[in-house]
């Protein structure tokens, strides 16, 4: 572990009452609850057990969910890593940010009718991270596993972590380890806990699970051989058994009833091929996914566990989006309400309340190497529009159609200019980047692309031999399309 000093808690602190969740007031000699937030990087909405996918194997996490609240409708602040994290950490829009796709990002090409902004290529130090928060109140903090929100002078020492350990991103599979560094994630985040139990602690875990490339342990993968793929079926069941070990710490330690417990994932599952894997996982009944705009790539699963505070066995179906973690915890942990954010405070839903109504926002001004083009989009109510900023535009009542099948823009022009209205003033009130025609686009790349197939609608659960050749000969044009930035063409590494 990390060598780090530790933050004197104030004596004032603690004798002082503590605001917990719905303005109640805590005992005196109650402590600020204990945060543990595990995040997983590419998990998709309907990868567990408990949200639907019998063939995958996650007791731990399933049980989690009946000792908890599950939401269904929880969404990414973007449906790609970095700028998701960013907002996790900061509770602000990845477009107020300008830091709107993953870090360093994905080169321009000619494929490409518009060029992307050129975004930030870290958090910036001056933006306040959810340790720095917690830290003014006598927390210490770790951040245990994948960062993805800077380089060297920007990473999470320099942004309010006490502890920091990042582990590796691939190991290779053993008795005692899984191929994505898991079980030494764990281990360091037991410790962590074990030794600050005396004192209010908030540990950031993100697993690089069940990001690609990915293997797992034989036997699991024997054991799961007729899942739809048995070594991300693997992957999935290890970071579940990971889950399983840390919260029977918090439970060996005493400290599970003081501990609110946060489990989710960066942004929706991949579902097209990529890197080495012909067949990852699927977000059926949800289009899309990692990379796009549609319920597949900003869905992700979301539970929350805390025994007395928490409802048990409750299911949420109201959106919330990761942007309110921020706020929210700043309210359950009885700090003053900060100001300025995009989120908002979920402290009263957690606890049986009801949600804010809202308009969601999205603004992701980028081609993606899963295929997806600059978009943007809100969501209010039960309607949904995207925007693509080459031109068109689709409606849809995700009520009636969750898997975004019918766009209704053509019957519904008024809701459409309704929406887009709405999407234009927030996207000017935020300040976002915008993208600039393309001087060297090639229509015929493009064509290949974006418009001879569209892998927004592909589902690998449900296509047939030849749909399954003709989404892999698109991998190979699109891989053979963008350029390798200078450090991976030099190592030879595939990037995200």
């Amino acid at each position: 572990m990390n060598k780090r000093n530790f933050t004197t808690f104030p004596a004032l602190v603690t004798v002082a009452l503590s605001l917990f969740l719905c303005g109640s007031v805590a005992d005196a000699a109650d402590r600020r609850p204990d945060i543990v937030f595990i995040l997983a990087d590419d998990l998709g909405i309907n990868d567990l057990g408990c949200y639907g996918r019998r063939e995958h194997h996650t007791p731990h996490l399933d049980a989690m969910a009946a000792a908890g609240t599950r939401f269904t409708s929880a969404y990414c602040a973007q449906p790609i890593c970095s700028p998701s994290r960013a907002a996790i950490m900061t509770g602000k829009n990845p477009a107020r940010l300008h830091l709107t796709t993953y870090l360093p990002g994905r080169p321009d090409c000619p494929s490409q009718k518009l060029l992307h902004p050129i975004i930030r290529q870290q958090l910036p130090l001056e933006e306040k991270t959810l340790p720095e928060y917690l830290k003014e109140t006598g927390y210490i903090s770790a951040c245990i596993g994948k960062w993805h929100l800077g380089g060297k002078g920007f990473g999470p020492a320099e942004q309010g972590f006490d502890v920091v350990h990042a582990g590796r991103p691939n190991t290779t599979p053993s008795e005692t380890e899984g191929g994505k560094g898991e079980y030494d994630l764990t281990a360091h985040a037991m410790q962590f806990i074990e030794e600050n139990r005396d004192r209010p602690f908030f540990l950031y875990l993100a697993h690089n699970t069940p990001h690609i490339p990915y293997t797992a342990k034989e036997p699991l993968v024997a054991k799961n051989n007729k899942a739809f793929e048995p070594v991300y079926a693997a992957v999935i069941e290890t970071l579940d058994d990971t889950v399983g070990l840390l919260l029977a710490k918090l439970d060996a330690l005493g400290l599970a009833k003081n501990t609110l417990v946060v489990f989710t994932s960066d942004n929706g599952g991949l579902h097209v091929p990529e890197g080495p894997h012909e067949k990852i996982t699927h977000n059926t009944p949800y289009r899309a996914g990692k990379g796009f705009l549609h319920e597949g790539g900003l869905r992700i699963p979301l539970i929350v566990r805390w025994p007395g505070r928490v409802p048990s066995g409750r299911v949420v179906n109201a959106p919330v989006v990761n942007s309110d973690w921020v706020l929210t915890l700043a309210a359950v942990c009885g700090l003053p309400v900060p100001s300025g954010l995009d989120g908002v405070s979920l402290a009263s839903l957690l606890t049986g309340g009801e949600a804010p109504k809202r308009p969601f926002f999205w603004h992701f001004p980028h081609y993606t190497n899963q295929g997806s083009q600059p978009e943007g989009a809100v969501r209010e109510g039960d309607w949904k529009l995207i925007e693509y900023y080459e031109g068109s535009v689709e409606l849809f009542n995700i009520a009636n159609d969750i898997g975004e099948k019918n766009n209704l823009a053509a019957t519904e022009p008024e809701r459409v200019k309704q929406l887009r209205a709405k999407l234009n003033a927030w996207r000017d009130a935020t300040g976002v980047q915008t993208n600039t025609p393309n001087p060297k686009f090639d229509a015929a790349l493009h064509r290949a692309l974006y418009e001879d197939m569209d892998v927004s609608r592909y589902n690998a659960s449900t296509a047939d031999a030849a749909e399954f050749a003709r989404v892999l000969e698109w991998r190979k044009q699109m891989n053979a399309v963008v350029p390798k930035p200078p450090q991976q063409a030099k190592k030879g590494k595939s990037k995200r």
